[in-house]
């Protein structure tokens, strides 16, 4: 499985009333014997949004939103899937098909990853149904 950053988010994020069931569905899946890809897209969003002042009221600090991602990194489930110009062609691919600019462009490159490396994408984004050649799924319904 590859995860979205909303979910890394809603995780660490105890004001989202999305929160207790992010945090214990990753903690279970962090502690599980099934592959967990963190791909850099995600984390580099991950880092992004938990640190932005205008998201939260009380962002994390850069070493602190660093922190979470050491933790996630340490669990022996955990990898970062590899990406190369066979990804870029996916994503040239979806590019395509779905027409993707703006706000679609990072979606359609986790997209792309999770095609390479035939995975599902874990998130809560509805956006990731418009992609027919990916499958997804929201692990927190």
């Amino acid at each position: 499985m590859l995860l979205d950053a909303n979910i890394l988010l809603y995780s660490i994020d105890s004001d989202s009333p999305f929160h207790d069931a992010a945090s214990d569905w990753l903690t279970r899946v962090l502690r599980g014997d099934r592959r967990v890809a963190l791909p850099w897209s995600t984390i580099s969003a991950f880092l992004r949004i938990a640190t932005h002042p205008r998201i939260y009221d009380r962002p994390l600090t850069g070493e602190g939103a660093a922190r979470f991602v050491s933790d996630w990194l340490d669990c022996d489930p955990v990898w970062i899937p590899p990406t190369s110009p066979r990804t870029f062609r996916h994503y040239r691919s979806l590019c395509e098909v779905h027409q993707i600019t703006g706000n679609l462009v990072p979606d359609a490159l986790l997209a792309a990853t999770a095609l390479e490396n035939g995975l599902i994408v874990m998130t809560t984004d509805s956006d990731f149904s418009r992609f027919e050649e990916v499958q997804s799924m929201n692990p927190l319904r």
